[in-house]
């Protein structure tokens, strides 16, 4: 059956608010640096007026980077999430329109409003997640169905769905109903502590691809070995990349593995580096490349993004990077 999106991705649409703070500035940051930590709408609103500096704004969430990033890259894309028929929320989707996102799956909410994630990056180039999920929280099971899955040849989740379980699992299962191979990217190491009594059953079940950075291979595997988490995840699905950041990935299909490099550059904010990452390697890997060659796209696609602020590439980038698809 002949599917008009080569993918279609589920998660939560937010609008990213991006600051680069000194690092005296996070022992006021409740929580620990790095990762993501939800918070509810007022403590964000509070957190946010207390950043020493401007903030930029930009459409983001896990799942939706990557799927501009496939659309970019020339991958016919739609995407699942809920956003309010609030200024962020119009703002939102009309930034997915731009970079040739079908939001015609996207649910709205009248008295939600649209997520939001506070991004403080510090001078080390690492990002500090706090988000509220907003209307992306309220998309509900019975609003989504296989027609949803249907006209896709694969499906790319984000970890952070897991905070729903009833909805996971809902989403899963119609993706393979409706016949798509599916993605996992596990989001953040609390994405894993919080899922541990039903990843690796979700894993074995749905999953096809695996994407871990090293602080959620830690956490699932209990090591600090990528190549033991790499080992570990392989278990359970049949593609699995933990991805190093400068020290490149581990790839591995099958029998097959590999390790990708990654492309040095200077890192400015690196908002968005795994999500786009994924994005290079889940076209190579749907259009039939071998790990190295999807891998390397990924390193391209993650370099790119962390030489500039929030998780959209610029144009000038994005042409420089589809005039070297072919080599």
């Amino acid at each position: 059956m002949a599917r008009p999106f080569d993918i279609v991705g589920v998660g939560s649409p937010l609008v990213d608010m991006i600051a680069h703070v000194p690092e005296s500035y996070m022992s006021s940051v409740p929580g620990a640096k790095g990762g993501m930590e939800l918070l509810d709408a007022a403590a964000l609103d509070a957190l946010v007026a207390s950043v020493p500096v401007e903030l930029l704004r930009a459409p983001g969430g896990s799942s939706a980077n990557t799927i501009v990033g496939m659309a970019r890259l020339g991958a016919s894309a739609s995407f699942i999430g809920k956003v309010g028929t609030d200024p962020s929320g119009k703002f939102y989707l009309s930034s997915a329109t731009q970079q040739n996102v079908d939001t015609s799956y996207i649910r709205t909410s009248d008295s939600v409003p649209t997520g939001a994630c506070l991004s403080l990056v510090t001078p080390d180039s690492e990002r500090t997640c706090r988000t509220n999920l907003g209307a992306a929280m309220t998309l509900a099971p019975d609003e989504l169905s296989a027609a949803d899955f249907i006209s896709a040849r694969h499906a790319h989740i984000e970890g952070y769905v897991l905070f729903n379980r009833d909805l996971a699992r809902h989403v899963l299962e119609l993706a393979k109903s409706a016949g798509c191979s599916v993605s996992l990217d596990l989001a953040s190491f609390e994405v894993v502590e919080a899922n541990r009594d039903v990843l690796d059953e979700l894993l074995d079940k749905y999953v096809d691809v695996v994407f871990a950075n090293e602080d959620e291979a830690r956490a699932h595997c209990g090591s600090n070995d990528p190549q033991v988490a790499l080992d570990t995840l392989a278990e359970h699905c049949r593609v699995v990349a933990v991805k190093l950041g400068p020290e490149g990935a581990l790839l591995r299909a099958g029998s097959e593995s590999t390790r990708a490099g990654a492309d040095r550059v200077q890192a400015i904010d690196t908002t968005g580096a795994g999500d786009l990452w994924a994005a290079g390697f889940l076209y190579g890997w749907l259009n039939g490349w071998d790990l190295s060659r999807a891998g390397a796209l990924g390193a391209k696609l993650g370099a790119a993004v962390v030489q500039q602020s929030g998780a959209v590439i610029s144009d000038s980038k994005w042409n420089n990077i589809g005039a070297r698809l072919d080599e």
